[in-house]
C-alpha cells in the first residue's frame, strides 16, 4: 500500500517562503492527480491545489493563486508545494493525497484515496 510522507513545513514570518514535499514510498505509482489541502483548528479541510500526475494541467485555489506553485518529480514520485507570499491565514496542517482510483474530481476531499500525515506551517504576523 503506497504511503505519502510529507516534509517541509515550519515556522515562517508573513511575506516569507517555505517549500512542503510530498513522497510516494512505491515505484509503480500512477494516480491520475495529486493535491494539496489544508486544515485550520475548528474549519474544514480546504482544497489548496492539485496537478495531473502526467501533462501540464494545473489547478489553485483563488486565496493561493499567484503566491503558491505545484509542481511534481515523476521520476521521484514526489509533488512539491512551494509556498511564496506568505500570509497569517495560510497557518494550517497540510496534507498531501493522491487519487488512485481515478475518481477525477481533484477540488473533492472525497476523490482521494490515499493521505499523508500532515505537516503544520504556521506563518507570523
Amino acid at each position: 500500500q503506497v504511503q505519502l510522507v510529507e516534509s517541509g513545513g515550519g515556522l515562517v514570518q508573513a511575506g516569507g517562503s517555505l517549500r512542503l514535499s510530498c513522497a510516494a514510498s512505491e515505484r509503480t505509482f500512477s494516480p491520475i492527480a495529486m493535491a494539496w489541502f489544508r486544515q485550520a483548528p475548528g474549519q474544514e479541510r480546504e482544497f489548496v491545489a492539485a496537478l495531473r500526475w502526467t501533462g501540464s494541467t494545473f489547478y489553485y485555489a483563488d486565496s493561493v493563486k499567484g503566491r503558491f506553485t505545484i509542481a511534481r518529480d515523476n521520476a521521484k514520485n514526489t509533488v512539491y508545494l512551494q509556498m511564496n507570499s506568505l500570509k497569517p491565514e495560510d497557518t494550517a496542517v497540510y496534507y498531501c493525497a493522491a487519487d488512485q482510483k481515478y475518481r477525477d474530481y481533484v477540488f473533492e476531499t472525497w476523490a482521494y484515496d490515499t493521505w499523508g500525515q500532515g505537516t503544520q506551517v504556521t506563518v507570523s504576523s
